[in-house]
């Protein structure tokens, strides 16, 4: 069996850049939503799908395997982007990747983005949202309906940031010829009630359900990015000017549903509703702002999970471990330098010292081992210089060979 796909990627009606990232191809269809606001949501979600889009090829056994490794790879690398510059610190995004191996589907979700089947005339959802919203709903505390106007809707528990490694969830399914598998940010999900999703899922063509996903998104009030990706399994090989298709943030031009109202002339909204790109926010308001709402909520999107208990004792075991390795470390320096020795000159005689010749503040590293009868009166001014100055020696052997020379020295001035 085969995909045939379609991708569109649109930044909506209120913020000025898309922070969605996605890529649909004949083996992978994946979805990320970057989080973050003013610490590069878009970078987040770019970098993910750069590194997912490498699944983009037949794929072995081990489905799942696959993906899992895939995921981790894309957290590595946001990562890597983190330590490279620590202002991206907060950057995260969520993942949804669909792995297609020609029978069944692989998925790997962590996060709020979506991914659903429509088979056989009805519709389930099968991601679980990653969400506070959602335990809400797993509680029994709130319904669905009321998730979706929810002060706190826009929070995730878990997502991709390079931090944290969390794990994604993981599943596989067989599929059919004619299955529609759709993946979507939240933006689309978000606002757009099951039954609309199936209604658009069963009509035209992929592309043509891609389109009307993502402008019935925004006709709906939309005020988030919308990224809709929908694919569906055919025992025909798709044609092949079919490309694998980049969108979003990820996309070097990204794909926008053109003001005429169609997808290259071919495909036209739902029931004649129009497909033409939503006009851009005045510049009198602020990125991200919402009406009646002072705070952007992507940038307070991500929730992490607050810290594990015992947190204290953890960073005391941590500080106890330094101070124990910073002691070890101090213990074998000073053993090492009580095996050192040099001769210099306390009160005019010449005396080995055992230690180095130096000193730290409030601390000397050496002290007189051996004094011996050489006064430096009965040595010439060079030699006297130089053992004021200090002579290394290799050992203590070493340093009373030095001593016997200025010795046998001190007496040929005497004679």
């Amino acid at each position: 069996m085969y995909l045939h796909y379609s991708a569109i990627s649109d930044v909506g009606r209120v913020r000025r850049e898309n922070q969605d990232s996605g890529y649909a191809g004949p083996w992978l269809l994946t979805v990320c939503d970057g989080v973050g606001g003013a610490v590069r949501g878009d970078l987040a979600s770019s970098t993910a799908v750069q590194a997912l889009r490498k699944l983009d090829q037949q794929p072995d056994e081990d489905l799942l395997g696959q993906v899992a490794g895939a995921v981790h790879r894309a957290d590595d690398r946001i990562a890597e982007l983190v330590e490279e510059d620590p202002a991206l610190n907060g950057t995260s995004t969520t993942a949804t990747v669909v792995l297609f191996d020609g029978t069944r589907f692989g998925v790997g979700h962590i996060g709020d983005s979506r991914a659903y089947l429509y088979r056989r005339g009805e519709m389930r959802q099968l991601t679980h949202d990653h969400t506070f919203v959602q335990s809400l709903i797993d509680e029994g505390r709130i319904t669905e309906e009321q998730a979706r106007t929810h002060p706190h809707r826009n929070l995730i528990l878990k997502a991709l940031d390079g931090i944290r490694h969390e794990e994604p969830d993981l599943f596989e399914f067989p599929a059919e010829v004619g299955d529609r598998v759709f993946v979507c940010s939240d933006g689309a999900c978000g606002t757009l009630t099951d039954a609309r999703m199936a209604d658009i899922l069963g009509s035209g063509s992929p592309d043509f359900a891609a389109v009307e996903l993502v402008r019935a998104s925004l006709e709906a009030g939309s005020t988030d990015n919308v990224t809709c990706i929908v694919a569906e399994v055919a025992e025909e090989a798709p044609p092949e000017d079919l490309q694998p298709l980049l969108v979003g943030a990820a996309a070097d031009l990204p794909r926008r549903m053109p003001l005429s109202g169609a997808v290259g002339g071919l495909f036209r909204g739902h029931r004649s509703g129009d497909t033409g790109e939503i006009p851009p926010v005045p510049s009198d308001v602020p990125p991200g702002a919402f009406a009646g709402d002072p705070i952007d909520p992507e940038a307070m999107r991500y929730a992490p999970r607050p810290p594990g208990r015992y947190t204290w004792l953890r960073r005391l075991m941590v500080a106890a471990f330094l101070l124990g390795l910073a002691w070890v470390v101090l213990a074998a320096g000073w053993s090492w330098s009580q095996q050192q020795f040099y001769v210099g000159e306390v009160d005019g005689n010449v005396v080995i010292f055992r230690g180095i010749d130096a000193d730290l503040p409030g601390l000397s590293l050496s002290h007189a081992y051996e004094v011996s009868d050489v006064s430096l009166d009965r040595l010439s001014d060079i030699d006297a210089e130089t053992v004021r100055e200090g002579i290394d020696a290799d050992d203590l052997d070493d340093a009373r060979s030095t001593v016997d020379n200025y010795a046998a020295i001190q007496d040929v001035e005497a004679e």
